[in-house]
């Protein structure tokens, strides 16, 4: 079955817009609970990591979301095996129920000041749940278009899948902003955070109902009455090096790349925004609101051009303006939303002046790690003011000076100190440093009324225009380059790797390579680095996949 075997055809017209529907439905759903946990991580982290300090339960909050993309490959293995032994459509009705229960599950989770560690031990339980199922979901929806649609219509019809994930994230930051302005951010802050959690409930029930009333693919029921099914469909994909070396080529040329650079476009920018430049969140919320809303077309646009000029050529031009723009970009953005900051930074400098060996790079994975030293402090404090600073060595044994201009601010040494101590001492050093920043220029937050809101969307235009390219043609190119009875493990485990492992790992590692160097960009080197060896490596390795059968 094919759209143009049905073009004139209203049942067949009807069942393909079901079969785009109930696809779609679950990409939605993937990203509305990844905006929603990313966009609220900071009021997350104080519900779930209060006793960590800010700068650590920030990244302990990023590093839960984190995890869920760890056992994202775990569920593409098992799901992707389910998928190609038994069928696309039982695998992603599993999927989507596990992924949509997990989901509403954070919404009625008791937090740290209710029932102590348990709460972030439940947390990052169930964000690993959800992570697994998504293991299988997306492969899953790919799949089933691609193997509905028409050759010459396989970039359009899958490009559905890619746009809905722009709808996902619309509908989550329209629920996050209409939640807060209707109750204020006390409110929200305090327990209304809960109410886009518990809203999934209604996406779960619509994606099952929508989901139950489809059959399986007609490629795989073909392969399935031929007994042609793949045996161990594993083995065939990863340890056969005909679609091994598939596979590599697919993780290193394009999923890696899409996974930082979708990420960086479309999260990473809203954390830059709202933690380190200091937007008012609300405001936050309206720029990416917009500019996800743009996305949605964009996304359909390069992928109908995949189906005319070929995947590749559309993949390579995000890639490289990825890699291009990325740096300057972000240099621009500060500028355009915080030009108080931008301007305080050139005139009044700040440097962390401080023995090497007091200094730790802070990341830690386990939470074991307690960052008392006198370096440690002095950056953490700039860190989560989001002040740009630069590092100078001090001689061996000397107390860390945090200096903002010409006005020197002497940290502390906490390391042999009492907790309640420590906390004193913090709190005067914040103090005084942020005494020292007031004297210089900086500003508590970016001014709402200096805020170049035309300029800003501007360029995150250029960045969503970058994710765009690479992500519209992909799912019809991934489908593409894989048999029909492997198609499932083949595509889903890469994909998850890719995009789960490096994508979403991203806002924590920045985050932590801003903390330890002071350069507010320096976490840019991550994505911009991955998406310059994607671009050579589908240059060069890549083949072209437009108008291939998908039927062998």
């Amino acid at each position: 079955m094919a759209v143009a075997e049905g073009a004139d055809n209203p049942a067949q017209e009807r069942r393909m817009g079901l079969v785009l529907a109930a696809s779609a439905a679950g990409t939605v759903f993937e990203w509305y609970d990844f905006f929603i946990f990313g966009s609220l991580a900071a009021i997350i982290a104080k519900h779930f990591f209060s006793s960590a300090g800010d700068v650590q339960g920030y990244i302990f909050a990023l590093l839960t979301f984190a995890a869920g993309f760890f056992v994202r490959p775990f569920g593409a293995i098992v799901f992707g095996h389910f998928g190609d032994r038994q069928g696309r459509k039982r695998a992603f009705l599993f999927t989507i129920t596990i992924m949509g229960l997990a989901t509403v599950a954070v919404g009625f989770l008791p937090d740290y000041a209710q029932i102590g560690i348990l709460a972030p031990s439940l947390l990052v339980a169930i964000r690993v749940l959800q992570g697994f199922a998504i293991g299988g979901e997306y492969g899953g929806a790919a799949i089933y278009v691609a193997e509905h649609a028409a050759p010459g219509k396989r970039g359009q019809a899958t490009g559905w899948i890619q746009a809905a994930a722009s709808l996902g994230l619309f509908l989550a930051l329209a629920v996050i902003l209409t939640t807060r302005e209707i109750m204020g951010e006390d409110a929200f802050a305090a327990w209304g955070w809960r109410i886009p959690f518990l809203f999934s409930a209604l996406l779960l029930a619509v994606s099952l109902w929508i989901r139950l009333k489809l059959g399986e693919s007609p490629l795989f029921r073909k392969i399935r009455e031929e007994g042609r099914l793949a045996k161990a469909p594993l083995s065939e994909a990863f340890f056969r090096w005909s679609n091994l070396r598939v596979v590599l080529i697919v993780l290193f040329a394009l999923l890696m790349g899409q996974g930082v650079v979708w990420y960086t476009a479309q999260f990473y920018t809203q954390f830059f925004l709202e933690r380190v430049v200091k937007v008012e969140p609300s405001t936050v919320n309206l720029l990416i609101l917009i500019i996800t809303l743009i996305s949605a077309p964009l996304h359909m646009a390069f992928a109908v051009i995949s189906d005319r000029v070929g995947r590749k050529p559309v993949m390579l031009f995000g890639l490289g303006l990825a890699a291009v723009s990325f740096f300057p970009g972000f240099h621009m953005l500060t500028q355009a939303v915080n030009p108080g900051l931008a301007s305080a930074a050139a005139t009044a400098p700040a440097v962390v002046i401080a023995d090497p060996a007091d200094c730790s790079f802070q990341f830690d994975l386990i939470g074991r790690s307690e960052f008392k030293s006198s370096c440690d402090i002095a950056r953490s404090a700039l860190t989560s003011a989001g002040i740009p600073y630069r590092n100078e060595a001090a001689p061996a044994g000397t107390l860390a000076i945090a200096q903002i201009g010409n006005l020197p601010v002497q940290s502390v040494d906490g390391r042999h100190m009492a907790p309640a101590e420590l906390a004193v001492q913090k709190a005067h050093f914040a103090a005084t440093l942020r005494a020292a920043l007031d004297a210089s220029g900086y500003p508590r937050s970016a001014a709402p009324n200096a805020i170049d809101v035309p300029g800003a969307l501007a360029i995150l235009l250029v960045f969503i225009i970058a994710a765009a390219a690479l992500y519209g043609p992909q799912a019809a190119a991934l489908v593409e380059l894989f048999p029909t009875r492997i198609r499932y493990s083949a595509l889903s485990v890469p994909y998850h790797v890719g995009v789960g492992w490096f994508g979403g790992f991203l806002p924590a590692t920045a985050f932590a390579i801003v903390a330890a160097t002071g350069n507010l960009y320096a976490g840019l080197w991550y994505p911009v680095i991955i998406a310059g060896i994607g671009f050579l490596v589908t240059l060069f390795m890549l083949p072209e996949t437009k108008g291939r059968d998908i039927s062998l």
